[in-house]
């Protein structure tokens, strides 16, 4: 007999060799019918896996995201049976589930893979789907898998066999597709009801840009039609609010291959945003007891072989640069840490300066892949509103929430409220990856897992995701694809520290080691834009808008009354324009609109003669006249309110 934890605690005893789709069928019915897999002690397995020894369980259906995860991984490969069938002779590189959807790397040889072929493969999936084809997991030798892919002549899967241990490989069938994997995957091919193949793109084998380019097709799949309609509704939102596309239209940021791929520009309008968040970030620091402090973008290779980022990074970051000095190299900033730390250590410190905290909006450069950059969420140079705690052991939990407090103040004035919170910790079976003392990240781990219970935040934890100096909280932050992003995040870090000998004297004269929390509520000013930008589809809060008014003048008459306005408005503090086109003021109105600028101010004869403006809101029209002291209190009102609005 074996004992099963399930999910509410309850525990039960068991024949060894029970199944998950056994267990579903015991607690309901209808939970058999929607189970789609089963978690086993942190690993999602097959439901007609048999559990041998004691386990922790709970099993998976389409609301879980291991669910979804197991229904597009045999998705994705009932699309590769489909594809097979209408292309003889293809070849198959790696068909993983994504965060929405799967996609297949495929060689297709000779044939031609385009969008005229999708409903094609669509049709071929859905009538594959009806024939309930069990997805059967069968455990091969090394050589009965080498042999199997050889005469298939598949080279790919024939390299990803080399890799694997022997013993450690498994099969997966269904209908008449046999593929190298580890599984899991959902009973049979009858739950999915709903296919869409997204787009096909070009991928390099195993992501080296020197071998063969495959091609790889996006798709997803729903166990319902109404889901897939729902999700295809929100594909076109998430294309018209897309940051790459409203921030050309918004003329906020623009990129240029003789600058350099992945390096932003940021015009006029997109600094004066940038310039509001900064302002915006800077005042909340001040007011909770943060100091500013300003490094360079370049620092020697030894500062950073010291931290360690070299070793870790080294090979995928910029290469050094070399000075005409022999044996003096520098690198490009990948992060702003090691600065701070020697910032530390400029003077002595003693336990009554700490809690110390240092903050930068720091610009840090990293070399991503070609492939990896998209517009402003992925760059190879971005600015992080950067700080890093120095404290005292027994002050770790008390400053970690009073940064929790600042994230959460950030997303709230911000609108950021569908996110959830990770906790990031170590991989326990590649410790390689990872500095310093265990008995250092277990303390750290739970520092963090302490202050999020504290402060009510719900969270799951993530093995794998750590920094490599220490454990991480990260609010990831849905898009209307419900896609995660990262923006803000906080870390515990014990082992720089030790790495820079940083020191303070205690009560006790002695010396003795801070502890570092490194956080950045925005994460990057470029992912945060990004993110911003497709939360409010452009439409900033009054308040943050980088032009919060335009004064459209009937005709030339008025350019001087205008002129004053604006002189008055830009005095008060406001970002404002006048649209001095010779153009007809219905003209002059839809192109505000689309500038999406929140309040316009038309002049004509009678707003000049009265010493008055006609206003009009973004989206909602007319709001009537009023005197121009009535403005200024208008817009201090409206500027407050948007302040405070979630």
């Amino acid at each position: 007999m074996i004992k099963i934890k399930l999910p509410d605690g309850a525990i039960k005893e068991k024949e060894s060799g029970i199944t998950g789709m056994e267990i579903a069928r015991e607690i309901s019915e209808g939970l058999a019918r929607m189970a789609l897999a089963i978690r086993v002690n942190g690993d999602i397995w097959d439901l007609s896996r048999r559990i041998e020894n004691d386990a922790d369980i709970s099993i998976l259906t389409w609301r879980d995201e291991g669910g979804k995860m197991a229904f597009w991984h045999s998705s994705a490969h009932l699309m590769a049976e489909a594809l097979e069938a209408e292309f003889p002779g293809i070849k198959f590189g790696i068909g993983p589930p994504i965060e929405n959807g799967f996609y297949y790397d495929v060689d297709l040889g000779d044939q031609q893979f385009s969008d005229q072929d999708f409903q094609k493969i669509e049709k071929k999936m859905l009538e594959l789907a009806k024939q309930s084809s069990v997805y059967e997991r069968v455990p091969v030798s090394k050589k009965e898998a080498l042999d199997y892919f050889t005469d298939k002549g598949d080279e790919y899967k024939l390299e990803l066999i080399q890799d694997l241990e022997d013993g450690d490989i498994t099969f997966y069938h269904q209908g008449n597709f046999t593929d190298l994997c580890k599984g899991p995957h959902i009973p049979n091919t009858s739950p999915i009801k709903a296919v869409k193949l997204l787009n096909v793109a070009g991928a390099y084998w195993r992501g080296d840009e020197k071998r063969k380019q495959l091609t790889r097709v996006y798709a997803i799949t729903f166990p319902k039609q109404k889901e897939l309609t729902e999700y295809l509704e929100n594909l076109e939102k998430a294309k018209q609010n897309d940051h790459r596309k409203l921030g050309k239209e918004l003329e906020l940021f623009a990129f240029s291959e003789k600058v350099g791929l992945g390096l932003p520009l940021w015009l006029p309008k997109g600094a004066r945003l940038r310039e509001k968040l900064e302002q915006f970030l800077k005042k909340a620091q001040i007011e909770a007891g943060y100091v500013p402090v300003v490094t360079p973008h370049i620092g020697g290779k030894e500062l950073f072989v010291t931290s360690g980022h070299y070793e870790k990074y080294g090979e995928d970051s910029f290469q050094p640069i070399h000075t005409p000095n022999e044996n003096e190299e520098f690198l490009l900033k990948p992060m702003n840490c090691p600065f701070h730390c020697e910032i530390y250590k400029s003077r002595p410190r003693s336990y009554k300066d700490l809690p110390l905290r240092l903050a930068e909006f720091g610009t840090v450069y990293r070399y991503e892949q070609h492939g990896e950059l998209h517009g402003l969420t992925r760059v190879r140079g971005f600015t992080q509103d950067d700080s890093h705690l120095f404290c005292r052991p027994d002050q770790v939990n008390q400053e970690f929430m009073k940064v929790i407090d600042l994230v959460l103040y950030v997303f709230n004035s911000l609108g950021f409220d569908d996110f959830e919170a990770q906790v990031s910790v170590r991989d326990p079976n590649t410790p390689e990856k990872y500095i310093g003392e265990p008995e250092n990240w277990e303390i750290a781990e739970r520092s963090i897992v302490d202050a999020a219970e504290a402060k009510g935040l719900k969270y799951n934890v993530v093995e794998g995701e750590a920094a490599f100096y220490g454990p991480k909280l990260d609010f990831m932050v849905r898009d209307v694809l419900n896609r995660k992003w990262q923006l803000g995040t906080i870390q515990v870090d014990y082992n720089l520290p030790d790495r820079f000998e940083l020191e303070y004297i205690g009560s006790d004269n002695k010396p003795h080691r801070p502890v570092m929390i490194h956080r950045a509520p925005f994460g990057s000013m470029e992912r945060f834009v990004a993110l911003l930008i497709e939360n409010c589809g452009g439409n900033f809060p009054f308040w943050l808008a980088p032009e919060q008014l335009i004064i459209l003048p009937i005709s030339e008459k008025y350019h001087d009354y205008c002129d004053d306005l604006k002189s008055d408005l830009e005095l008060a503090g406001y970002e404002v324009s006048v649209d001095e086109r010779d153009e007809k003021i219905g003209r002059k109105i839809r192109d505000a609109e689309v500038g999406k600028i929140p309040f316009m101010l038309i002049i004509g004869e009678k707003e000049k003669e009265a010493n008055t403006v006609s206003i009009r809101q973004h989206t909602k029209g007319d709001i009537g006249g009023m005197s121009r002291a009535e403005l200024l209190e208008f817009l201090e009102r409206e500027k407050a309110l948007s302040l405070t609005k979630k």
